[in-house]
């Protein structure tokens, strides 16, 4: 006599004691537990049991029991036979390579599941499970800051990487929504490391702009940051064209800007998150050590590396001290910090906006575009435009009931 298998699928109003009153069922006949999965949604339970009864023992009489058990529950029990050639199938399949896709907007619409949920099929991906990462939306209040994040864990062979992104892309832009694609890996569940351009990504604004109008220079350097961020020019030399327009702009504007800098929401409750669970910040920056290091107080930064500006008898000098901080200085700090700090470049992620982001982006476990150019988000690994900084939460995982035990 061969060992016989049944999937159990309950559904039905969870209560409490639910499976233990059905595992304790299987237990009284020494079935084994082959698997087991629950999910609840408005209270209604849905749980699958995976079980084997062995050679010598009726099965008949340990169904029975089940389903007397499931009505006196109050809840609907189903068994389907499972033959033990599909079962070694299904087993073999645990060696497949596993990614994670995680979606991110104001709200989620059944259009935009509908579209990815389409691609993995036509990819013939099977999804694992599905985990919604947001708290639950009311309603009737408004919410002050709305955000959604649904996470699918997928198993399968993927061929063509870069055809899959270029796929989501397209659907994100079409339909308003963000799509992280990511490999389901020992360093995807074991970052350490962020790492964030300062202008446009964590605050709101770029400060060279800000100095300039205020130095009378507005219209011209506004015009120069803009092109450099779209990579039209090369990086250092705009950085030395805007910093000459700066000369003779007073010290004492420093401060007022400071004070005054728009930080980007979802800044604050990502970095006191980070901080919470261990994590290493760093602001990697093409902007001034002034700001950055007004920044660190201000939000708990662990590493600071930006560009220092020179000031004599209380004035800018129109010139700068040390090496400029352009892209490629941005990839050497990142790989420079997580040296010191123990990690490998897996274990890292690089947050940003503009073109000289696009070295560390690549360079980092995890890179970023955060409402970034079209050309950074284009060549990125993840983007996210369509909420605030804090995205970057749901993107290593984390649901909302993790981060909000924190306050």
């Amino acid at each position: 006599m061969k060992n016989e298998i049944f999937l159990l699928n309950i559904s039905g109003q969870d209560k409490p004691g639910l499976t233990a009153s059905l595992t304790s069922v299987l237990a009284a006949s020494g079935a084994k537990v082959l698997d087991i999965g629950q999910a609840n949604i408005h209270d209604t339970l849905s749980l699958g049991i995976l079980f084997e009864i062995e050679p010598g023992i009726s099965s008949s009489p340990v169904l029975k029991d089940l389903l007397f058990k499931a009505y006196e529950l109050d809840i609907q029990a189903k068994f389907t036979p499972i033959t033990l050639e599909n079962y070694e199938k299904w087993v073999t399949l645990q060696g497949k390579d596993r990614y994670i896709i995680t979606i991110l907007g104001d709200r989620l619409s059944a259009e935009q599941i509908s579209k990815v949920t389409q691609i993995l099929a036509e990819k013939n991906l099977n999804i694992d499970a599905i985990k919604r990462l947001t708290g639950r939306m009311s309603l009737i209040k408004t919410e002050e800051y709305p955000r959604a994040s649904i996470e699918f864990s997928i198993r399968g062979k993927i061929d063509n990487k870069e055809e899959l992104t270029e796929k989501f892309m397209k659907i994100s832009k079409q339909l308003d929504f963000d799509i992280a694609f990511q490999e389901d890996n020992i360093y995807r569940r074991n970052r350490r490391l962020v790492c964030f351009d300062m202008d446009s990504t964590l605050i709101q604004t770029e400060v060279i702009d800000e100095l300039a109008e205020l130095a009378g220079v507005g219209a011209e350097v506004k015009a120069i940051t803009e092109s450099a961020m779209q990579g039209e020019i090369d990086f250092n030399e705009s950085f030395k064209k805007r910093m000459k327009l700066l000369k003779g702009l007073k010290e004492d504007v420093l401060q007022d800007v400071a004070i005054n800098l728009p930080i980007t929401k979802g800044a604050r409750r990502l970095i006191d998150a980070l901080k919470s669970y261990g994590f290493k910040t760093a602001i990697l920056s093409g902007g001034f050590t002034y700001f950055g290091h007004y920044l660190q107080k201000e939000l708990g930064i662990d590493y600071v590396y930006a560009n220092q500006l020179e000031i004599k008898n209380g004035e800018l000098t129109g010139n700068y001290l040390g090496d400029i901080v352009d892209g490629n200085k941005k990839a050497e700090y990142l790989q420079e910090i997580a040296d010191k700090e123990g990690l490998n470049i897996n274990q890292t992620i690089a947050v940003g906006d503009g073109a000289n982001d696009l070295a560390m982006l690549n360079l980092a476990g995890l890179g970023i575009a955060f409402h970034a150019k079209p050309k950074v988000k284009d060549n990125a690994q993840s983007s996210i435009s369509s909420i605030g900084l804090d995205g970057v939460l749901y993107l290593l995982g984390y649901h909302d009931k993790h981060i909000d035990l924190l306050k």
